[in-house]
Protein backbone atom coordinates (compact mmCIF):
# COMPACT_ATOMS: atom_id res chain seq x y z
CA UNK A 1 0.00 0.00 0.00
CA UNK A 2 1.62 3.26 -1.10
CA UNK A 3 2.35 5.81 1.57
CA UNK A 4 0.60 9.11 0.74
CA UNK A 5 0.01 10.43 4.23
CA UNK A 6 2.18 13.20 5.65
CA UNK A 7 3.16 12.48 9.25
CA UNK A 8 1.63 14.80 11.85
CA UNK A 9 2.37 15.41 15.55
CA UNK A 10 1.00 12.46 17.57
CA UNK A 11 1.59 9.91 14.79
CA UNK A 12 3.93 6.96 15.18
CA UNK A 13 6.52 5.67 12.73
CA UNK A 14 4.23 2.70 11.94
CA UNK A 15 0.80 4.36 12.12
CA UNK A 16 -1.17 7.57 12.17
CA UNK A 17 -3.23 8.67 15.14
CA UNK A 18 -7.00 8.23 14.73
CA UNK A 19 -8.27 11.68 15.67
CA UNK A 20 -12.04 11.37 15.16
CA UNK A 21 -12.85 8.63 17.69
CA UNK A 22 -16.22 8.59 19.48
CA UNK A 23 -16.02 9.18 23.22
CA UNK A 24 -16.89 5.56 24.01
CA UNK A 25 -13.82 4.27 22.17
CA UNK A 26 -11.57 6.72 23.96
CA UNK A 27 -12.94 5.73 27.39
CA UNK A 28 -12.61 2.01 26.55
CA UNK A 29 -8.87 2.45 26.02
CA UNK A 30 -8.58 3.70 29.61
CA UNK A 31 -11.02 1.25 31.20
CA UNK A 32 -9.36 -1.69 29.37
CA UNK A 33 -5.80 -0.47 28.74
CA UNK A 34 -4.38 -3.91 27.97
CA UNK A 35 -4.96 -5.82 24.76
CA UNK A 36 -5.41 -9.04 26.69
CA UNK A 37 -8.25 -7.41 28.65
CA UNK A 38 -10.09 -6.71 25.40
CA UNK A 39 -9.99 -10.02 23.55
CA UNK A 40 -13.07 -11.24 21.71
CA UNK A 41 -13.28 -14.61 19.99
CA UNK A 42 -14.81 -15.54 16.67
CA UNK A 43 -15.15 -19.01 15.23
CA UNK A 44 -16.76 -20.30 12.08
CA UNK A 45 -16.47 -22.84 9.28
CA UNK A 46 -15.39 -21.80 5.81
CA UNK A 47 -16.36 -23.76 2.72
CA UNK A 48 -13.15 -24.33 0.73
CA UNK A 49 -14.59 -26.68 -1.91
CA UNK A 50 -14.27 -24.14 -4.73
CA UNK A 51 -10.83 -23.11 -3.51
CA UNK A 52 -9.51 -26.69 -3.68
CA UNK A 53 -10.79 -27.04 -7.25
CA UNK A 54 -9.17 -23.74 -8.15
CA UNK A 55 -5.82 -24.75 -6.60
CA UNK A 56 -5.82 -28.10 -8.39
CA UNK A 57 -5.92 -26.29 -11.74
CA UNK A 58 -3.48 -23.59 -10.71
CA UNK A 59 -0.84 -25.97 -9.35
CA UNK A 60 -0.96 -28.02 -12.55
CA UNK A 61 0.29 -24.87 -14.34
CA UNK A 62 3.44 -24.45 -12.22
CA UNK A 63 4.67 -27.79 -10.84
CA UNK A 64 7.95 -26.18 -9.67
CA UNK A 65 6.24 -24.80 -6.57
CA UNK A 66 2.91 -25.39 -4.89
CA UNK A 67 0.34 -22.75 -4.00
CA UNK A 68 -1.28 -23.93 -0.76
CA UNK A 69 -4.55 -23.30 1.00
CA UNK A 70 -2.60 -21.40 3.65
CA UNK A 71 -1.10 -19.07 1.04
CA UNK A 72 -4.67 -18.31 -0.06
CA UNK A 73 -5.78 -17.71 3.53
CA UNK A 74 -2.95 -15.26 4.12
CA UNK A 75 -3.73 -13.28 0.98
CA UNK A 76 -7.52 -13.44 1.50
CA UNK A 77 -7.17 -12.07 5.03
CA UNK A 78 -4.90 -9.35 3.65
CA UNK A 79 -7.44 -8.42 0.97
CA UNK A 80 -10.14 -8.23 3.64
CA UNK A 81 -8.01 -5.82 5.68
CA UNK A 82 -7.33 -3.78 2.52
CA UNK A 83 -11.08 -3.24 2.09
CA UNK A 84 -11.91 -3.00 5.80
CA UNK A 85 -9.50 -0.34 7.13
CA UNK A 86 -10.62 -0.52 10.77
CA UNK A 87 -9.17 -4.03 10.84
CA UNK A 88 -5.78 -2.42 10.31
CA UNK A 89 -5.93 -0.40 13.53
CA UNK A 90 -4.12 -0.97 16.80
CA UNK A 91 -4.00 0.52 20.27
CA UNK A 92 -0.81 1.32 22.12
CA UNK A 93 -0.13 3.93 24.78
CA UNK A 94 -3.92 4.27 25.28
CA UNK A 95 -4.27 5.76 21.81
CA UNK A 96 -5.65 4.29 18.60
CA UNK A 97 -3.63 4.28 15.39
CA UNK A 98 -4.19 3.17 11.81
CA UNK A 99 -1.22 1.41 10.25
CA UNK A 100 0.69 2.84 7.33
CA UNK A 101 0.72 -0.57 5.64
CA UNK A 102 -0.81 -4.04 5.83
CA UNK A 103 1.47 -6.72 7.27
CA UNK A 104 0.81 -10.45 7.53
CA UNK A 105 2.90 -12.84 9.58
CA UNK A 106 3.17 -16.39 10.85
CA UNK A 107 5.61 -18.63 12.68
CA UNK A 108 7.14 -21.52 10.73
CA UNK A 109 9.02 -24.58 11.99
CA UNK A 110 12.43 -25.15 10.41
CA UNK A 111 11.73 -28.88 10.61
CA UNK A 112 8.63 -30.85 11.60
CA UNK A 113 10.15 -32.21 14.79
CA UNK A 114 9.77 -31.51 18.51
CA UNK A 115 13.19 -29.93 18.89
CA UNK A 116 13.27 -27.87 15.68
CA UNK A 117 13.54 -24.10 16.02
CA UNK A 118 10.85 -21.69 14.86
CA UNK A 119 11.32 -18.72 12.53
CA UNK A 120 9.26 -15.54 12.22
CA UNK A 121 7.86 -14.90 8.74
CA UNK A 122 6.65 -11.39 7.90
CA UNK A 123 5.11 -10.17 4.63
CA UNK A 124 3.80 -6.83 3.36
CA UNK A 125 1.76 -7.32 0.16
CA UNK A 126 2.11 -4.73 -2.59
CA UNK A 127 -0.89 -3.38 -4.49
CA UNK A 128 0.27 -5.14 -7.66
CA UNK A 129 0.67 -8.55 -5.99
CA UNK A 130 -1.50 -11.44 -7.10
CA UNK A 131 -1.75 -14.92 -5.62
CA UNK A 132 0.97 -16.15 -7.99
CA UNK A 133 3.54 -13.51 -7.02
CA UNK A 134 2.64 -13.65 -3.34
CA UNK A 135 2.67 -17.46 -3.16
CA UNK A 136 5.99 -17.63 -5.01
CA UNK A 137 7.50 -15.13 -2.57
CA UNK A 138 6.18 -16.95 0.53
CA UNK A 139 7.28 -20.36 -0.74
CA UNK A 140 10.74 -18.97 -1.57
CA UNK A 141 11.18 -17.39 1.85
CA UNK A 142 10.20 -20.64 3.57
CA UNK A 143 12.61 -22.66 1.42
CA UNK A 144 15.45 -20.27 2.28
CA UNK A 145 14.56 -20.37 5.99
CA UNK A 146 14.59 -24.18 6.06
CA UNK A 147 18.06 -24.38 4.53
CA UNK A 148 19.44 -23.58 7.97
CA UNK A 149 18.78 -25.22 11.31
CA UNK A 150 19.29 -21.88 13.09
CA UNK A 151 18.45 -18.21 12.56
CA UNK A 152 20.68 -16.44 10.07
CA UNK A 153 19.74 -12.79 10.58
CA UNK A 154 16.85 -10.40 11.06
CA UNK A 155 14.57 -10.36 14.08
CA UNK A 156 15.31 -14.03 14.88
CA UNK A 157 18.97 -13.19 15.46
CA UNK A 158 18.02 -10.16 17.57
CA UNK A 159 15.86 -12.38 19.78
CA UNK A 160 18.64 -14.97 20.07
CA UNK A 161 21.01 -12.20 21.15
CA UNK A 162 18.69 -10.94 23.87
CA UNK A 163 18.21 -14.49 25.14
CA UNK A 164 21.92 -14.69 25.97
CA UNK A 165 21.81 -11.68 28.31
CA UNK A 166 21.99 -12.49 32.07
CA UNK A 167 18.54 -12.64 33.66
CA UNK A 168 18.68 -9.41 35.69
CA UNK A 169 19.98 -7.41 32.73
CA UNK A 170 17.37 -9.01 30.48
CA UNK A 171 14.61 -8.01 32.92
CA UNK A 172 15.84 -4.42 32.84
CA UNK A 173 16.17 -4.45 29.05
CA UNK A 174 12.62 -5.77 28.60
CA UNK A 175 11.28 -3.11 30.98
CA UNK A 176 12.95 -0.39 28.89
CA UNK A 177 11.72 -1.95 25.64
CA UNK A 178 8.14 -2.07 26.92
CA UNK A 179 8.39 1.59 27.99
CA UNK A 180 9.59 2.55 24.51
CA UNK A 181 6.83 0.38 23.04
CA UNK A 182 4.19 2.32 25.01
CA UNK A 183 5.36 5.58 23.45
CA UNK A 184 5.94 4.09 20.00
CA UNK A 185 9.66 4.82 19.83
CA UNK A 186 11.17 1.34 19.81
CA UNK A 187 14.13 1.04 17.40
CA UNK A 188 13.29 -0.41 13.98
CA UNK A 189 15.73 -3.25 14.66
CA UNK A 190 13.34 -4.47 17.38
CA UNK A 191 10.11 -4.11 15.39
CA UNK A 192 10.83 -4.84 11.73
CA UNK A 193 9.90 -8.43 11.00
CA UNK A 194 8.47 -9.03 14.48
CA UNK A 195 5.09 -10.80 14.32
CA UNK A 196 3.98 -8.77 17.36
CA UNK A 197 3.99 -5.73 15.09
CA UNK A 198 1.97 -7.20 12.22
CA UNK A 199 -1.61 -6.47 11.23
CA UNK A 200 -2.58 -10.15 11.41
CA UNK A 201 -0.70 -13.08 12.91
CA UNK A 202 -1.81 -16.38 11.36
CA UNK A 203 -1.24 -20.01 12.27
CA UNK A 204 -1.91 -23.03 10.07
CA UNK A 205 -2.58 -25.78 12.60
CA UNK A 206 -4.06 -27.88 9.81
CA UNK A 207 -0.52 -28.45 8.53
CA UNK A 208 0.11 -30.59 11.61
CA UNK A 209 -3.40 -32.10 11.59
CA UNK A 210 -4.50 -29.89 14.46
CA UNK A 211 -7.78 -28.03 15.12
CA UNK A 212 -8.32 -24.29 14.97
CA UNK A 213 -7.81 -22.71 18.40
CA UNK A 214 -8.13 -19.33 20.08
CA UNK A 215 -4.67 -17.87 20.46
CA UNK A 216 -4.13 -15.01 22.90
CA UNK A 217 -3.03 -11.54 21.84
CA UNK A 218 0.00 -9.84 23.40
CA UNK A 219 0.13 -6.53 25.25
CA UNK A 220 3.55 -5.96 23.73
CA UNK A 221 3.60 -4.68 20.16
CA UNK A 222 0.68 -3.65 17.96
CA UNK A 223 -0.87 -6.89 16.70
CA UNK A 224 -4.67 -6.77 17.10
CA UNK A 225 -5.76 -9.89 15.19
CA UNK A 226 -4.74 -13.53 15.55
CA UNK A 227 -6.23 -16.13 13.19
CA UNK A 228 -5.81 -19.92 13.19
CA UNK A 229 -7.11 -22.50 10.74
CA UNK A 230 -7.57 -26.19 11.35
CA UNK A 231 -7.60 -29.34 9.25
CA UNK A 232 -9.66 -29.49 6.06
CA UNK A 233 -12.39 -32.09 6.40
CA UNK A 234 -15.66 -33.20 4.85
CA UNK A 235 -18.89 -31.94 6.36
CA UNK A 236 -22.53 -31.84 5.30
CA UNK A 237 -23.73 -28.28 4.77
CA UNK A 238 -27.12 -26.79 3.98
CA UNK A 239 -26.80 -24.75 0.82
CA UNK A 240 -28.61 -21.49 -0.01
CA UNK A 241 -31.27 -23.37 -2.00
CA UNK A 242 -32.02 -25.61 1.00
CA UNK A 243 -30.29 -28.69 -0.38
CA UNK A 244 -27.69 -30.68 1.57
CA UNK A 245 -24.22 -31.27 0.20
CA UNK A 246 -21.03 -32.80 1.54
CA UNK A 247 -18.40 -30.08 1.20
CA UNK A 248 -14.76 -29.49 2.08
CA UNK A 249 -14.64 -27.15 5.05
CA UNK A 250 -12.04 -25.76 7.44
CA UNK A 251 -12.58 -24.39 10.93
CA UNK A 252 -11.29 -20.91 11.63
CA UNK A 253 -10.67 -19.30 15.01
CA UNK A 254 -9.89 -15.61 15.49
CA UNK A 255 -8.97 -13.50 18.49
CA UNK A 256 -9.44 -9.76 18.08
CA UNK A 257 -8.98 -6.60 20.09
CA UNK A 258 -12.58 -5.45 20.50
CA UNK A 259 -11.50 -1.83 20.90
CA UNK A 260 -10.52 -1.39 17.23
CA UNK A 261 -14.06 -1.95 15.87
CA UNK A 262 -17.49 -3.28 16.85
CA UNK A 263 -19.04 -6.72 16.37
CA UNK A 264 -21.03 -5.60 13.32
CA UNK A 265 -17.81 -4.58 11.59
CA UNK A 266 -16.08 -7.84 12.53
CA UNK A 267 -18.91 -10.03 11.21
CA UNK A 268 -19.07 -8.14 7.91
CA UNK A 269 -15.34 -8.58 7.54
CA UNK A 270 -15.74 -12.35 7.99
CA UNK A 271 -18.43 -12.36 5.31
CA UNK A 272 -15.96 -10.78 2.90
CA UNK A 273 -13.42 -13.54 3.62
CA UNK A 274 -16.08 -16.19 2.92
CA UNK A 275 -17.01 -14.42 -0.32
CA UNK A 276 -13.39 -14.51 -1.50
CA UNK A 277 -13.20 -18.26 -0.86
CA UNK A 278 -16.45 -18.82 -2.72
CA UNK A 279 -14.91 -16.89 -5.64
CA UNK A 280 -11.19 -17.83 -5.46
CA UNK A 281 -10.48 -16.29 -8.86
CA UNK A 282 -10.52 -12.96 -7.01
CA UNK A 283 -7.11 -13.91 -5.61
CA UNK A 284 -5.69 -13.59 -9.14
CA UNK A 285 -6.58 -9.89 -9.18
CA UNK A 286 -4.01 -7.32 -8.02
CA UNK A 287 -4.03 -6.91 -4.25
CA UNK A 288 -5.06 -3.27 -4.51
CA UNK A 289 -8.13 -4.00 -6.65
CA UNK A 290 -11.47 -4.21 -4.75
CA UNK A 291 -13.32 -7.54 -4.63
CA UNK A 292 -16.67 -6.00 -5.61
CA UNK A 293 -18.42 -7.60 -2.63
CA UNK A 294 -21.79 -5.98 -1.84
CA UNK A 295 -22.27 -5.66 1.92
CA UNK A 296 -26.00 -4.82 1.57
Amino acid sequence: MAETYKRRPGDRRDGRLVRDLPGLNTIMMHIMPNRTDSEVYLNDKIDVTELLKYLEKKNAQHPDYKTTVFHCFILAIGRMVRERPKMNRFIQGRRMYERNEISLSFVAKRRFSDHAEEALMFFTPKDEDTLDTFSYHVAGEIREMRKSEHSAGGIDSVIDGFAKIPRLLLMLAIRIIRYLDFWGVNPKALTDGDTNYSTVLLSNLGSIKGPAVYHHLNNYGTNSIMVTIGTIHKEELIMEDGSKQVRDVVDIGATLDERIADGFYFVRSLKLVKYIFAHPELLDRPFGEPSGFDFK
